[in-house]
């Protein structure tokens, strides 16, 4: 069992968070360098109650090359997992030079100090925005780059230098990860995403319907080529994301050079799939509004997985319907966040059992069937 120890920028955000619990349960030692602008530092006591290990958490930026030099300096890490960067597909369009500052030359920053330290082990967290709106799936990792938003394109630009700079000296060994739509939670219901304001993504949204924090759920189209008209996407669950970042570790650990794989089921849900897995984890309907299509939404996407599993040997574990139920699980218990949970409320015990059914108290109404 090894226990090196592991820088984690972005430790503290949702994947960040739930890649610190995989990493401990894998015998590594989490440091989280994080901000906190986007995230929330009880994340990592909650890691701590899940797996009897809190990670180290510094405070800071990862553009800022004195708090870099810093952690490297007094924490001996051993390789980098790099989650920081901000992800709001919308927000890049409006502030571009935002998204470029922090994803691109923060990567550009922390890979500066890892060749001061000497650190040359990186696990770079990518996206599948780097594809754009391919026509045809599933999506190889040889498809071009075609992304279609500054957030996409920060990412090609992060997974070009990598490329550049895997090319120019073979002591490093680097992993590019291409995850699709992560969503679930921890299964124990003390982990999760809680979005500051209204939610970008689907499953917390439709999260906020089930427990009544909002009145209905819009779905953008219902006009697609796809089996129920609505979009399709490669939904995975979040603990199997973190899981394959774990893999992609101990795979750069060993190699050389550079690898990039796609993370995702390797098959798609559409919108609706989503709402109805949901509705069997809740126990009842959510009000769903038909809107307009979205310009630039794709009609379906999803991963082609086999290079993950032949060279990591990773393969997505968790069906829709755990990412729903763990989904409403952390929800329900977790109304306010990274606040206490509801009191009376039984998240998952230490041996792993779960409540059979919602207390009748803490039901929300009917009123959104």
């Amino acid at each position: 069992m090894t226990h090196s120890k592991i820088l984690v920028t972005g430790g503290a955000g949702f994947v960040g968070s739930h890649a610190c619990v995989a990493l401990i349960a894998a015998g590594y030692l989490p440091v989280v360098l994080d901000t906190l602008v986007n995230s929330d530092p009880r994340s990592l006591e909650r890691v701590a109650r899940i797996c009897g290990v809190q990670p180290q958490l510094v405070r800071g930026d990862v553009r800022d090359a004195a708090v870099l030099d810093r952690v490297f300096a007094e924490h001996g890490v051993d390789a980098v997992l790099h989650l920081a960067g901000l992800k709001a597909v919308s927000r890049s369009v409006s502030d571009p030079l935002g998204y470029y500052d922090v994803n691109v030359a923060g990567s550009l920053a922390l890979a500066r100090a890892m060749e001061r330290a000497g650190v040359r082990t990186l696990i770079f967290s990518s996206s599948a925005t780097v594809y754009g709106d391919i026509p045809r799936s599933p999506i190889r990792e040889s498809a071009s780059y075609a992304a279609v938003n500054p957030y996409g394109r920060s990412k090609v630009m992060v997974e070009r230098m990598l490329a550049d700079l895997a090319r120019s000296d073979p002591r490093w060994g680097i992993a590019c990860l291409r995850f699709f739509n992560p969503i679930g939670a921890h299964e124990s219901g003390l982990l999760g995403e809680h979005p500051q304001g209204p939610p970008d993504n689907l499953v917390p949204y439709v999260s906020q319907v089930a427990v009544g924090e909002r009145g209905h759920v819009v779905v953008h189209g219902n006009d697609y080529e796809t089996h129920d008209g609505t979009g399709v996407r490669d939904y995975v669950h979040v603990m199997d994301v973190a899981e394959g970042h774990v893999a992609a570790l101990r795979y750069a650990t060993l190699h050389r050079g550079l690898l990039t794989v796609n993370l995702g089921t390797g098959h798609g849900a559409s919108v609706l799939d989503v709402i109805a897995a949901f509705e069997r984890a809740c126990g009842h309907r959510i009000a769903v509004h038909i809107g307009p299509r979205r310009p630039g939404d794709a009609p379906a996407y999803w991963a082609d997985v086999q290079h993950a599993q032949d060279r990591l040997g990773w393969r997505a574990q968790r069906s829709l319907d755990q990412m729903c139920a763990d989904s409403w699980r952390w929800q329900l218990a977790n109304p306010r966040g990274f606040d206490e949970p509801m009191p009376g409320f039984p998240v998952r015990a230490a041996d792993g059992t779960a409540p059979t059914a919602v207390p009748h108290s803490l039901q929300p109404g009917q009123e959104h069937g």
